[in-house]
């Protein structure tokens, strides 16, 4: 049998056996043979009963074997409705040490899967059930609970990713392989029946097209969607052919058999003559089946439609409808007024779709025969294998959808990666001033993996007879770190104080104890970090500046308290007036104004008083000024001059005195004339009158001394 391939849809009505002939890159049909199963063994594609099955699958090899000689190897497709899918979840304290590789977030995307497996071990039949990975995608990555695009070099706490995996129960391979062995025959090579139909009818070139492909058998319809150049879904609605020959049976009162006989006959010649169970004798047509099963099919319709919607989200460019159930009457028309479509955008696909396959006169006609033949090609060109490899000394045997790795084999171990990792360091409490402050241990090292004795990842891909080798990480430490560490390079202030820069003195205390910073952190440590924040710190610590005096300068005058402006001392930041408790910041700008020591004059002046009784006149043209005490100042009963040196709380007493007119002799006490070495007569004038010495004078008066 050189370049033959031999082939089995093994589906739910029936078991048909496909001969194909590979020449070159083309295939030809040498021989087929379709058998009906006597009985409802197989459902939604699993074996329920092995032993008449296989039965069935042996007459079809025989028969075969009759033209062809003898048939040992075979391809045959596991149902997609079989294929079962799961979201898993798996976080990893991280502490905030970011994670720097790619090998890590691997780790947790494998985690997750675990975890989805572990979900579907719990669905179905607890730990007996067994299912083999065949892929999967990351929904999200997370940092404490927010959706990030990447975990690589964040920094947070927990960091966790949410998956979508694929598998195939484990008991759909084996009952099918068990068959085939009780036949006698050995499984050459394995595909999905999705996977076989889209090979052969959508190849890769217009997977970029959102294309739905509807395989409508006996029991069930399987679907697949393509878009943007791959398979996007897989679904599985149970209806199909047989509701359809039900109705019929139903409404022509006919046995299963018969019915399913008559649709087909109306389907192919137009119509057809039925006895039903009481005897009589019908005609059916076409126009009357398709009258008579409308609300059948029409659900059939909806309900492979709303699949498609709940798949693609929105209808899709075209739908591709085979298997022997595509052909109920009128469906493509139903199906596309539910899906918003063209009628010519939905159409049943028989074999002369089928690339690569040379036409010949012997090729069956209907739809049902694309997914036999499609097992045959794709199963021979993608095959799936099973290998047997070694993890931890268990053998563990992988279904090779794909290209398998290490990370495959863990999970059909049920290793949890996450649990090879070291344990995290035991952390540290301690006080960080007054709070209460935990420090991290180290995280454990992440597991060694060993592929054939050399160093390995879990992308590291395997083949038969692999050995792989897990082995928990090192345990993490305790926290070994410096107070600068801790502080991440304890910070320093810079203030400007008078237009010069200082740096703020810090003080570190541990238990009480004055310390470096290179100080290494110990479990319940007490520490204090003290920077001289205040303006009132920072002065005291300035040799060269005295203290200001804050405080107002309070005096009491004629027994009333009074605040005397100039002799209190401000201070300002950023030209801000602010205390001597306001804590200094980063290039915060310092400025102190201090205040005086007051006199009485400086008390005059705020009360709006003047010691001071003056009037402004001209002598001899020239500006003068006379003055006389207006008023009387007294501390304790003795009496002070207008320069006195005021204390705090000092008690003054302000008094008027009785004032006398200025006259003409007055000036005298303010200018030097000698007027005993005048010689000759004089004539004093006032004003441009003469006048006498003691003469009253006014403020802006004129005087003048007139000589001979």
């Amino acid at each position: 049998m050189e370049n033959l391939i031999f082939a089995l849809d093994i589906g739910t009505r029936s078991v048909t056996g496909i001969i194909l002939k590979r020449e070159n890159n083309m295939y030809r049909l040498v021989d087929y043979y379709m058998k009906e199963h006597h009985g409802r063994y197989m459902q939604d594609g699993q074996i329920h009963h092995v032993l008449e099955v296989s039965e069935v699958i042996h007459h079809v090899k025989e028969t075969l074997e009759k033209k062809h000689g003898n048939l040992v190897k075979v391809c045959v497709a596991a149902a997609g409705r079989s294929l079962k899918t799961n979201t898993g979840v798996a976080s990893r304290q991280i502490n905030h040490t970011p994670i720097t590789d790619e090998e890590t977030i691997k780790h947790l995307e494998l985690s997750a899967v675990n975890q989805a497996q572990e979900q579907l071990l719990t669905e179905f039949s607890g730990h007996e059930a067994q299912f083999y990975c065949v892929g999967y995608s990351v929904l999200h990555y997370k940092l404490d609970n927010e959706i990030i695009g990447s975990l690589i070099d964040q920094s947070g706490q927990v960091a966790s990713v949410e998956i979508i995996a694929t598998f195939l129960p484990k008991v759909v391979i084996e009952s099918l392989l068990s068959a085939l062995h009780r036949a006698g025959l050995e499984l050459e090579a394995l595909t999905l029946e999705p996977i076989a139909a889209i090979h052969v009818l959508i190849p890769e070139s217009m997977r970029r097209l959102n294309v739905a492909l509807v395989d409508i058998g006996a029991g069930t319809s399987d679907i697949a969607i393509t878009n943007q150049g791959t398979v996007t879904a897989y679904g599985m609605v149970p209806n199909a052919g047989d509701e359809i020959t039900e109705a019929i049976s139903d409404h022509y009162l006919l046995d299963f058999p018969l019915a399913e006989q008559a649709k087909r006959e109306v389907v192919n010649n137009g119509e057809t003559v039925v006895h039903d169970i009481l005897g009589f004798d019908t005609t059916i047509t076409y126009a009357d089946l398709v009258a008579h099963i409308e609300p059948a099919i029409e659900s059939l319709a909806s309900t492979i439609a709303e699949e498609i919607f709940r798949l693609n989200h929105v209808s899709p460019k075209a739908v591709m409808l085979i298997g022997g159930g595509s052909l109920t009457p009128e469906l493509t028309k139903i199906l596309a007024a539910k899906l918003n479509l063209p009628t010519n955008r939905v159409a049943v696909r028989q074999l002369d779709a089928v690339q690569h396959l040379i036409k010949s006169d012997n090729m069956p006609t209907g739809p049902d025969a694309v997914t036999p033949i499609g097992i045959a090609i794709s199963a021979q060109q993608n095959p799936i294998h099973y290998i047997t490899v070694h993890v931890n000394e268990q053998v563990i045997r992988l279904f090779e959808l794909k290209q398998l790795t290490i990370g495959d084999a863990l999970i059909q171990a049920n290793i949890e990666i996450n649990k090879k990792y070291g344990r995290p360091g035991i952390a540290y409490m301690i006080r960080l001033n007054g709070k209460h402050v935990t420090l991290p241990g180290e995280l454990g090292e992440q597991p060694k993996i060993l592929l054939n004795d050399k160093p390995a990842t879990v992308d590291t891909t395997i083949s038969n007879g692999s050995k792989i080798i897990i082995e928990k990480g090192k345990d993490g430490k305790e926290p070994s770190l410096t107070i600068n560490e801790l502080l991440d390079d304890i910070p320093v202030i810079t203030v400007y104080f008078q237009d010069q820069p200082y740096e703020l003195k810090t003080t570190l205390l541990v238990n009480d104890e004055e310390v470096s910073k290179y100080y290494y952190i110990q479990d319940k440590d007490d520490l204090i970090v003290r920077q001289q924040h205040t303006i009132f710190e920072f002065l005291s610590e300035v040799s060269s500046v005295h203290l200001p005096n804050m405080e107002a300068f309070k005096i009491f005058v004629n027994g009333h308290p009074t605040i005397i402006d100039v002799g209190q001392s401000t201070c300002t930041v950023n030209d801000k007036q602010v205390s001597l408790d306001y804590k200094l910041r980063q290039y915060d700008r310092l400025d102190i104004k201090y205040g005086k020591k007051p006199s009485i004059q400086d008390i005059l002046q705020q009360l709006d008083q003047s010691f001071w009784h003056k009037i402004c006149v001209t002598f001899q043209h020239e500006p003068i000024t006379l003055k006389q005490q207006q008023i009387i100042i007294k501390k304790d009963d003795f009496e002070v001059a207008e320069d006195y040196i005021l204390k705090h709380h000092d008690h003054i007493t302000i008094e008027s005195r009785k004032l006398t007119p200025f006259i003409f002799q007055d000036i005298f006490r303010f200018v030097d004339v000698d007027l005993a070495q005048a010689n000759g007569n004089f004539t004093l004038l006032k004003n441009g009158l003469p006048t006498g010495f003691d003469e009253t004078i006014q403020d802006g008066d004129s005087l003048e001394i007139k000589w001979g």
